[in-house]
């Protein structure tokens, strides 16, 4: 079984930055595609942003494009989303997730999440 477990969301003025973490119990592997989702209540879960194992390759919701970035700290098995000039629209509970998928599936967004943290709460103020 693996853990994740996520960490640094908060409350927050528009415009501001978070950074959240996702602690991984195990090695990241060159087959993790890894995911950041977001889920406002009442609401299906979105995806916010994704990262490759093997080659860091990043991709990102328009919702968020130019703002947020996805990065790993492979051998402290972190997964990262730095996110800035925040928006109330951004308020939602973060969660990540990984599963294994071959390049081109993460690439194209037809990958699996195998597993998943609880989620940080990230809260936008008008």
């Amino acid at each position: 079984q693996v853990e994740m477990v996520e960490s640094g969301g908060g409350t927050v003025q528009t415009g501001g930055s978070l950074k959240l973490s996702c602690q991984v119990s195990r090695y990241i592997y060159n087959v993790d595609c890894m995911v950041w989702f977001r889920q406002r209540p009442g609401e299906e879960r979105e995806e916010v942003a994704r990262i490759y194992g093997e080659d860091s390759s990043a991709y990102y919701s328009d919702s968020v494009k130019g703002r947020f970035t996805v990065s790993l700290d492979r051998g402290a098995h972190l997964l990262y989303l730095q996110m800035n000039n925040l928006k109330p629209e951004d308020t939602a509970k973060y969660i990540c997730t990984t599963g294994n998928a071959r390049p081109y599936e993460c690439t194209q967004g037809s990958y699996r999440t195998t597993y998943s943290g609880q989620g940080t709460q990230v809260t936008v103020l008008a």
